[in-house]
């Protein structure tokens, strides 16, 4: 009875310790990226009321201004447009003069970035714009040119050119979409586009003009009599002459052959503007495309090497595979890309914010790095590499020197036997492992050595950290370094405890298995786990 007793009182005691070891795996909060950060920086307010720098790009004024573009030119060219409509052009005219000095005097109170600050100061913004080329088009186009209507006359649309200054404001709204868009190819695409269309546009308009001047149905070249009722309408002439102006600019058809010198010149002008846009075309569309397989290309380009590599030093079909296999695994789960190369270019203090927050969660697994300085986060999150590993593959053996330690984004690994095939635990996606041996914690029973077989069930994604990136990192940290030799001291301590317990367990088990297989079932394959390997 007494013997009973002190084995229950045991099991308790186990079952406690067991309860508070699972409570302390639970994940604490750890703002060491707010640490990293530093709170913002406040700016001191200003009594100026600031316009943000964009609101002047946005879409509707864009567009606004687009379809001005393509009117003013329009109902320059085609009368009937201009006739037929003059007092709705007229309230357009007026309502487009009163938008451009609402936007000229957003301009005026508009911030910009001065070393990365918002300068804010009135006096300063006004000095910038005036000072600026911006300042002179958006003056000239609010000029009151329409006052020279009482004058000239009232159909005489070509006063009102002075609108389109404005037309510089689309180039720079599409320069800053273009970088800060999520499909920049695309976007150039359909920029590309859209700039062919206004020339196609407005070349045809001037045919159009070029065939007034010189007489509708003179000769072959010109537009046909507008007397003829195919051809009188405002719509026929405009989808013949933009049809004329599509053939002729992409010099993908046949078209009348000029007879008067004006016909001659204007289709030299729009041959040569032709081959031009053809030439821009097919350089940005080949640009595009490369740019959009580029990494493909880069891929499929190691692949390659490694194929030639393998045929030449004669590797076995079998090894050919499972590396054909394994590529085929990075490429269509987005994993081929070297996050190194892409981020290098950044300062480092983004890389490390982009790093931090990728791998956030990831360094939240591993107990010993909670609570370190923000420096030494930021060093340890920078020296993390991905590596991928193939069905079977072992990414340790027991008795191995272990020189990394290991955390698990996705996938599944097993602890197994050395026959390689007997699993004692599976490992999912958090878990981590090998962290006490990098640490050379002095006094160590189980040193560096490696105490468990681990290998891929599949393809598993892990994150890596070696130990002389560790060393390297706690150089500059002495007080970080003791810490985390003391946080591995105990952790050492505490699972040679767990091991001794496990050894205790199976010895009461062999002289009395019928009690103890009750009483210590509450034992999981988690805590066991923990008793196996480091």
């Amino acid at each position: 009875t007494f013997s009973i007793l002190r084995l229950v009182s045991m099991v308790v005691t186990l079952r406690e310790w067991a309860h508070k070891s699972l409570q302390e795996e639970e994940e604490r909060p750890d703002s060491f990226l707010e640490r990293f950060r530093g709170p913002e920086l406040q700016i001191a307010p200003s009594r100026i009321s600031i316009i943000d720098s964009e609101c002047y790009l946005k879409s509707k004024y864009v567009i606004w201004a687009l379809i001005l573009m393509m009117i003013h030119v329009n109902k320059a060219c085609f009368d009937d447009l201009q006739t037929r409509n003059f007092i709705l052009w007229l309230v357009l005219d007026y309502l487009s003069d009163v938008i451009y000095i609402l936007d000229t005097c957003v301009r005026l109170r508009t911030g910009f970035l001065e070393q990365g600050l918002l300068v804010k100061d009135l006096t300063k913004l006004r000095e910038s714009y005036f000072h600026a080329m911006q300042f002179k088009l958006d003056l000239l186009s609010i000029l009151p040119t329409d006052l020279a209507y009482i004058a000239i006359g009232i159909h005489v649309p070509e006063l009102r050119f002075n609108l389109l200054m404005r037309f510089s404001r689309l180039f720079e709204f599409f320069d800053r979409s273009e970088t800060r868009t999520s499909y920049p190819n695309i976007f150039r695409i359909c920029n590309l586009v859209l700039y062919i269309l206004v020339i196609i546009h407005w070349n045809a308009c001037i045919y159009f003009a070029i065939s007034k001047s010189l007489g509708f149905g003179s000769d072959q070249w010109v537009y046909p009599n507008i007397s003829d009722p195919e051809f009188g309408t405002l719509t026929r002439g405009y989808v013949y002459c933009l049809y004329w102006s599509t053939l002729t600019l992409t010099t993908i058809g046949e078209v009348p052959a000029p007879v008067h010198d004006e016909e001659y010149f204007f289709a030299v002008f729009d041959f040569l503007f032709g081959v031009l846009i053809f030439a821009t075309i097919v350089g940005n569309v080949g640009a595009m495309i490369s740019n959009m397989n580029a990494t493909r290309a880069e891929f499929q380009a190691q692949i390659d090497a490694i194929k030639h590599y393998m045929k030449f030093r004669k590797v076995s079909k079998e090894l050919e595979a499972r590396v054909i296999k394994w590529f085929d695994y990075l490429w269509t789960n987005k994993k081929a890309i070297d996050a190194q190369d892409v981020l290098k270019n950044l300062p480092n203090k983004l890389r490390a914010e982009i790093a931090i927050n990728v791998h956030l969660d990831t360094l939240k697994k591993v107990r010993i790095f909670q609570d370190c300085e923000a420096g030494l986060l930021v060093e340890l999150v920078l020296k993390l590499r991905p590596q991928v590993f193939s069905p079977g593959d072992y990414i340790c053996r027991k008795g191995d020197i272990g020189k990394e330690m290991y955390i698990i984004k996705e996938g599944h690994l097993a602890v197994v036997a050395d026959d390689g095939v007997t699993q004692f635990a599976h490992l999912t996606a958090g878990s981590c492992f090998g962290e006490l041996s990098i640490l050379n914690i002095k006094g160590s029973k189980i040193g560096n050595r490696r105490t468990a077989n681990i290998r891929s069930i599949g393809y598993s994604d892990l994150f890596c950290l070696s130990k002389d990136d560790l060393m390297e990192a706690v150089m500059e940290y002495p007080d970080a370094k003791k810490a985390l030799e003391e946080r591995g001291r105990r952790a050492c301590w505490r699972r040679w405890t767990q091991v001794e317990s496990c050894l205790t367990k199976h010895i009461i088990t062999m002289f009395c298995p019928p009690l103890t297989s009750v009483l210590l079932s509450f034992l999981s394959d988690a805590l066991l786990i923990k008793m196996i390997y480091i």
